[in-house]
Order: C-alpha cells, then sequence, then structure tokens
C-alpha cells in the first residue's frame, strides 16, 4: 500500500481526487481541515498524529514537521540503508504529496491587514513538505496545482515508469517554483513594511498570463508575466472587451501611454505610437475637447496608434475613432453606444482599466541588461511652478507658466533626447530619441509649424528634458516662434543660452531637474 498526505488549503477538487488515489491503491494521510472534508466525504483517511505519534499543538503551526513525515518522503528507495533505516525506526514511505499552502497573498491584499494576521498565514509545514518531496522526485509525487490531479491520477494508472520519473521531475520543478513565488511574496511583504527600498536580494515574484504570437519581431518568441501581487493600474489588470490578443509591442506601447495619463487629473487624451506621445490633449471639463486637440496634434502618426481617455469614451468620440484606424483604445469605461460603434471595427482592441488606482501602481522600474536588471524609482514627480527659476530678463507670461507646466508635464514621457512643443492644453510637436538635441528641437518644432501653420497656437514653448550643451536649440526656438523655454539647467554652457534667449527677446526657466528617459 502507497501512501498520500494531502493538506490543502483550498480543497477544490480534493475530495475527487483522494478518491482517485485510493482507487490506484493509495492509503490517505491528512491534517485538519482536510481530514475533516474527505472524512466528511466519506474518505477513508488517516489523521496524521497517527502516523507521527504526536498532537497537532501551537494552534496547529507544528503538526507535519516531524522525522516520520519527513523521513517517509526522503528516503532514497534504491538505498538498501535508508529502507533497512524506515524498517528499524517503523517509518513508512510517503509517495505522493498534495498541498497547496496557506493563503498568504489573499491575506495581504485585503484591506487594512495588521502583520500579525500576515504572518498567521506565513506556512512552514506545507513549504517543507514541498521541497522534501521534490528532492526526492524519483520516487514521490508532488502535487500543487489542482489543475493537475486529472494528470497525475493518469500518469499513475498508466504504469510507464519512465514516463512517470519524467512526469514527477515536472512536477517537482513546479513545486519549487511554487514555493519560491511564495517565499518572494513573503519575503517582499516584510522587507516593504521595513522601509528597505534596495535590499541585498531581490525576488520579483511573476505569475504567467499568456503566451504571445511572438516578441517585438516575429522570429523572436515571448510571453506575458503579470506581478503574483496584482497591480490594479496596469496591463495586465486591464480587461479587455473587444478584439485580438495584444501583441508584445501593443503591451509595453500600452503600459508607456497609461504611465502618461496617470500625471493627469483634469480630461486627457494620449496618443501614441512607438512608446512616444504623438499628441496630448487636455481640457478642464470635457474630454471630447480633449479628444480634438490629441487628434488634432498629429493627425498622421495617430494612425495605428493607440489612444487612452481618462474619462469614459461616449458616442461623440467613439464616432471620430471609428473614422481612424486605432490599435487600442483604453478608458475607465465605455457607454453603450460607444462600444456598439467601436466594437464594428474587428481589430481594434478595447480595454477598460481602473483609473482611480493610478497613484498606487508600481513604484519600481525594471529593466533588463544582459547579466542583470536595472531596478529604480519611477519618475512620478510632476514640476510645479514653485521648482522654477526665471533666469532671463524677460519673464514668462501666466499662459506661458501654464504652457510650461504642461510641456513639462508631457517632455518626461518622451524619449531621449526629448524636445516638446505645446500650448497651455496640447503638444504641437514632439521630437524624440534623437541623437543631438539640436535634431529634437528641429523635428518639434517642424512639426508645430506644419500643422498649425494655418492655425497658430500661443502660447509656444519649447519644453527640454535636459540641459542644452550649446545654444544652437535655442537660437532655433526663438527664431521659429518659441517665446518661452523651460528646461533643467545645469550646463557649464548655460550663460550661452540664458544670453541668445536675452537676445531674442524670450524667456526661460530653469527647474534644476533633468527627466532623462533611456
Amino acid at each position: 500500500m502507497k501512501n498520500a498526505l494531502i493538506s490543502v488549503s483550498d480543497k477544490t477538487g480534493i475530495v475527487e481526487f483522494a478518491q482517485g488515489l485510493i482507487t490506484q491503491g493509495y492509503s490517505i494521510i491528512s491534517t485538519g481541515g482536510t481530514y475533516k472534508k474527505l472524512q466528511d466525504n466519506g474518505i477513508d483517511v488517516t489523521e496524521i498524529d497517527e502516523v507521527t505519534g504526536f498532537p497537532e499543538i501551537l494552534d496547529g503551526r507544528v503538526k507535519t514537521l516531524h522525522p516520520k513525515v519527513h523521513a517517509g518522503l526522503l528516503a532514497k528507495r534504491s538505498d538498501p540503508k535508508h529502507m533497512e533505516t524506515l524498517k528499524k525506526m517503523n517509518i513508512e514511505t510517503i509517495d505522493l504529496v498534495c498541498v497547496n499552502l496557506y493563503p498568504f497573498k489573499e491575506t495581504i491584499s485585503k484591506e487594512n491587514i495588521d502583520l500579525a494576521s500576515a504572518i498567521e498565514q506565513i506556512d512552514i509545514g506545507g513549504p517543507s513538505m514541498l521541497r522534501s518531496a521534490s528532492k526526492n522526485f524519483a520516487s514521490v509525487y508532488v502535487v500543487t496545482d489542482q489543475n493537475d490531479y486529472a494528470s497525475v491520477l493518469e500518469e499513475i494508472a498508466d504504469g510507464n515508469d519512465d514516463s512517470q520519473l519524467e512526469f514527477r521531475q515536472r512536477l517537482a520543478a513546479k513545486a519549487f517554483r511554487h514555493t519560491a513565488e511564495y517565499d518572494g511574496i513573503i519575503s517582499n511583504y516584510l522587507t516593504d513594511i521595513s522601509g528597505e527600498t534596495f535590499p541585498e536580494s531581490k525576488t520579483i515574484p511573476l505569475e504567467f498570463k499568456q503566451s504571445l504570437r511572438y516578441g517585438e519581431n516575429s522570429h523572436q518568441s515571448a510571453a506575458f508575466y503579470k506581478n503574483s501581487m496584482p497591480t490594479a493600474y496596469s496591463i495586465a489588470s486591464a480587461e479587455q472587451l473587444h478584439g485580438k490578443e495584444l501583441s508584445f509591442n501593443n503591451i509595453r506601447d500600452a503600459d508607456a501611454a497609461i504611465r502618461i495619463v496617470s500625471d493627469f487629473d483634469t480630461p486627457a487624451v494620449v496618443a501614441l505610437k512607438h512608446m512616444n506621445p504623438c499628441g496630448i490633449g487636455t481640457d478642464q471639463e470635457d474630454i471630447y475637447t480633449a479628444w480634438q486637440k490629441a487628434y488634432e496634434a498629429d493627425t498622421m502618426s495617430i494612425f495605428g496608434g493607440i489612444v487612452v481617455v481618462n474619462r469614459e469614451v461616449d458616442e461623440r468620440i467613439a464616432n471620430e475613432m471609428h473614422k481612424i484606424f486605432l490599435e487600442i483604445v483604453i478608458a475607465p469605461s465605455f457607454s453603450e453606444k460607444a462600444l456598439e460603434i467601436l466594437e464594428s471595427k474587428k481589430n481594434i482592441r478595447l480595454l477598460t482599466l481602473d483609473f482611480s488606482k493610478a497613484k498606487e501602481a508600481d513604484k519600481f522600474d525594471y529593466t533588463s541588461v544582459l547579466g542583470g536588471l536595472l531596478v529604480q524609482e519611477r519618475d512620478t514627480v510632476v514640476d510645479s511652478i514653485d521648482d522654477f527659476e526665471v533666469v532671463t530678463e524677460k519673464q514668462p507670461t501666466d499662459e506661458e507658466i501654464k504652457a510650461l507646466l504642461f510641456g513639462q508635464k508631457v517632455v518626461k514621457h518622451v524619449k531621449s533626447n526629448a524636445i516638446v512643443i505645446a500650448t497651455t492644453d496640447m503638444t504641437l510637436g514632439v521630437g524624440a530619441g534623437q541623437m543631438n538635441r539640436i535634431g529634437s528641437a528641429k523635428i518639434a518644432i517642424e512639426q508645430a509649424e506644419n500643422t498649425f501653420k494655418d492655425n497658430p497656437k500661443t502660447p509656444f514653448i519649447m519644453a527640454s528634458d535636459a540641459f542644452f550643451p550649446m545654444d544652437d536649440c535655442v537660437e532655433f526656438a526663438a527664431t521659429h516662434g518659441v517665446t518661452a523655454i523651460i528646461q533643467p539647467g545645469g550646463s557649464i554652457h548655460d550663460k550661452d543660452s540664458i544670453d541668445m534667449a536675452n537676445k531674442y527677446g524670450i524667456s526661460m526657466v530653469c527647474t534644476g531637474r533633468r527627466h532623462f528617459k533611456h
């Protein structure tokens, strides 16, 4: 008779699994609530203290931490000395362990959970049994996932030793992944409440979300993993209402777009292509007006782009969106009529997201490099007028200050070297990712001039993510209608740029803070 030890928090399907094991010739051993569940359902089951000869103590904290359990799991069946030891000590082998762990993640996900309550949900015996069983997978089945119950029973019934060994090895690997994720969640929780920012080691628990058709390019395989501790304001948590699955590039672009819109409290629309905003519009009250501004900012680049709207998409906006090709639209909600209009397009993806959770988004960014991972705090700083130092003879007007603040919000989300031309409530031109700053300035100003030549916007400001290493950007801006500039300052050639601004009679503000985005 083989022995199976079953101790689960989530008891879904466990009665049927235990009955299947009995049919395959297993004797069932169990603990606490699982024992009662099986017994109440007519399963012939032995309580753990009958095996160990030792009662559960300390409110169940100690019940399976016993030599008769771990020796029964760890003994090498092929080693005569091991088996002789078991015989002398009257210890039976345990040939299958079925354990899912205390619901620590679920507990700390609840509001107002105190530390003492969280600690009580740290499983000790469960991970110990899983590790013992997994180490001895040559002889022991280790089951952590109810989705595996049927395949375990099928494999046992098959009786093929070679396939069973390979199968047990896969189960063991899964069990170690399970305990690693579990320990990672616990360690991160305790690290966070201890206030450590960059500890000596870091574990990032992730759960598989979906396979992707390919990565950035069709010859690259890819998958999407989400945080084991769900992040409400993330693409991983968005609900897709319509359209085909998101691609690798869709996910990255969508992530960039929701990061941008989270900086805006008033109605705002962000249109994005290839990780850079191509148009951003805001309004104090009306989301449709914000949409019009975002669209007008760059009617060409928005084609095939991603749009994020931080208010409900209504019928008016949906009608305008329907006229162009968009890959993705993300909003807190869609009106019934808007959904009807947009869902008439087969391939557009429509997603909803809880925008009220934007301030609770991940605090850190992770960037992979060969052989390691860069970890940094997210750039969530929104500069204010208190950060400004006017360094020119001309003071910016009130309207220019509003435009400078808006441009500064946008420029930190544009790939460096970044230049943004803007007015008070919309982008006019975006220059991104050039190898020199004057290149970005020329792109942004040319776009603004071409798009708005028949309807010039005032004020007409420039925002730069970093200082000007020389005065060429300032002169180019001034000679093309820019009336005010915001930049961090800090170059050894700051005076040259200030003098150039004074020469042309434009204002310049320095913030003392750069916003590189690589």
